[in-house]
């Protein structure tokens, strides 16, 4: 069985935890020997064709709707995981889940691969202020991912946070994907979508689409359409997180309440479609992600991104070709939004070769994390220490 492990899993919905179901969904299509191993989530349901291993854990203050797992401690779920046996160990993080598959691949001497997924030090030093301990812990996520067999990241610009944190090994270069494609109704549900949200004729619409926290520079585009609310626009997020409450305030204290509006979480992956692909432009000024999955699947419904220049998540962005870049600057993201919402032809061809260059089907993605287990699979059983003589097989000693 191929065990994929991860600190969080729907109903937890982020770009890491989409990975993973998506991984998950298309290796068991493919296989039907893949399991999920997560930790417990109160509103969960499990509603899938594989098996998803949950084991005890606790909400973390400030992280809404993260948990902290306590697998240590959860004997049946131990017992339960003893008697599984896995040819291979993916971890997406290097917590509790990442442990687990640290564990399994030691006492089952089968490979481990463990992908860098996210900016851990940004993370660390929002709660802990010394830098000392800081430092600590993110030798001890190097640590992790020293001991896999093989280190994976979703875009080639992610090595360098990597090699940023201390991490001297290989990478292999692994992207995402997206589930989310235009087909012969969404030309359609884009103008229901945008007579549903009250878009007019002549309106340009926003969309922003990920955690309500402040790393991902959430204040930066509220400060940048602070400049040009005398447009015609209307800007859209999607989300939770802790910093909902003071975005919505700081909208209302700036009398943008009509321009600016929370649709919280969706879930429903067709629901976000729709906003997808009603919207004309992505903002996502983040210095904060990686590889964020929103922009391929933005792409894929061919909506371009406005990211900013030098941003790790821009890293196969090129200005006007395939998406939109800006300084690093509230003003130079104003401008460049005026100056788009001038060119809607500018917009809609640039959306085009979006959707053909940085968009890979999920399907395609599982097929080519597939043969790479496989070959890593094969790989670890011929160098293992065992010999075979006349059909049997020994162990050497």
């Amino acid at each position: 069985m191929i065990g994929l492990f991860n600190d969080c899993f729907p109903p937890i919905m982020d770009g890491v935890s989409l990975t993973m179901q998506n991984y998950a969904f298309w290796l068991h299509k493919k296989t039907q020997n893949v399991c999920v191993v997560t930790p417990k989530n109160p509103e969960a349901e499990d509603c899938t064709g594989y098996p998803v291993f949950r084991y005890s854990s606790a909400p973390i203050p400030m992280r809404k709707p993260y948990r902290l797992g306590f697998p240590g401690i959860d004997w049946p779920f131990q017992l339960k995981l003893s008697r599984l046996s896995f040819e291979l160990a993916h971890a997406h993080c290097p917590f509790s889940s990442g442990k687990l598959a640290v564990q399994v691949a030691r006492s089952q001497n089968i490979p481990l691969i463990a992908t860098f997924h996210s900016k851990y030090r940004t993370d660390i030093e929002r709660i802990i202020s010394n830098k000392y301990l800081v430092d600590l812990l993110i030798k001890k996520i190097v640590r992790f991912y020293e001991m896999a067999d093989e280190v994976w990241i979703p875009q080639a610009s992610v090595e360098e946070t990597l090699r940023e944190y201390g991490y001297k090994g290989k990478v292999e270069v692994v992207n995402n994907g997206s589930d989310l494609t235009l087909d012969a109704s969404s030309a359609l549900l884009r103008i229901e979508t945008r007579r549903r949200l009250g878009i007019r004729e002549g309106e340009s619409m926003f969309l922003f689409v990920g955690q309500h926290i402040w790393e991902k520079n959430i204040g930066f585009i509220l400060d940048s359409l602070a400049l040009i609310r005398d447009l015609p626009f209307q800007m859209f997020f999607v989300g939770s997180g802790y910093a909902y409450q003071e975005m919505v305030d700081r909208v209302a204290e700036r009398n943008l309440s009509h321009k600016i509006h929370f649709l919280g979480n969706v879930a429903d992956r067709n629901v976000l479609k729709s906003y997808y692909t009603a919207a004309d432009l992505f903002l996502f000024p983040s210095l904060y992600d990686n590889a964020p999955l929103v922009v391929r699947e933005a792409a894929g419904l061919h909506t371009p991104s406005l990211l900013l220049r030098g941003a790790t998540c821009a890293d196969e962005i090129v200005d006007n070709y395939n998406g939109f870049l800006s300084d690093h600057s509230v003003d130079f993201f104003a401008d460049r939004l005026q100056e788009l919402m001038m060119n809607p032809k500018l917009v809609g061809d640039v959306g085009l070769r979006a959707s053909s260059t940085i968009v890979r089907s999920w399907e395609d993605i599982a097929d080519e994390v597939y043969d790479r287990y496989q070959r890593l699979i094969h790989k670890s059983r011929y160098n293992s220490p065992r010999c075979f003589t006349g059909g049997v097989m020994y162990e050497r000693v």
